[in-house]
């Protein structure tokens, strides 16, 4: 007798199988792998984003009390005072000054000896 034909349905199925498996797995990787990558990807932006804007808020009351501070009368005496030497009526100002220092000591041989004498005048 000879070989037994299979038939044709039966061989478009053996094909048809692989196919439609791997495109259905393209399908679930288009429809679920990328679009939650995406998805992961824009959180983590948003989070840093918020975190970013955290900071800046915590910055800006900072500056804020600062600036509100800065606006009183007895920061505003103390600003003046120490900065730009300002005293009360009646009040006087004396400055403390740093004592000297000793004299730059070269070698009095050439060619520091020119030098040295230069110093000294």
């Amino acid at each position: 007798m000879g070989r037994a034909r299979i038939p044709r349905s039966s061989r478009a199925g053996r094909v048809l199988l692989p196919v439609l498996a791997t495109l259905l797995f393209l399908g679930v990787l288009v429809v679920g792998v990328f679009p939650t990558r995406t998805y992961l990807a824009q959180r983590n932006a948003v989070a840093a984003a918020t975190r970013q804007l955290d900071q800046l808020q915590a910055s800006n009351r900072a500056r804020q009390d600062e600036a509100a501070r800065l606006q009183t009368p007895a920061e505003i005496e103390r600003l003046a005072r120490r900065d730009h030497d300002m005293v009360r009526p009646g009040e006087e100002v004396y400055h403390v000054l740093q004592a000297p220092q000793a004299p730059l000591k070269v070698p009095d041989v050439w060619p520091f000896a020119p030098l040295q004498q230069r110093l000294e005048r």
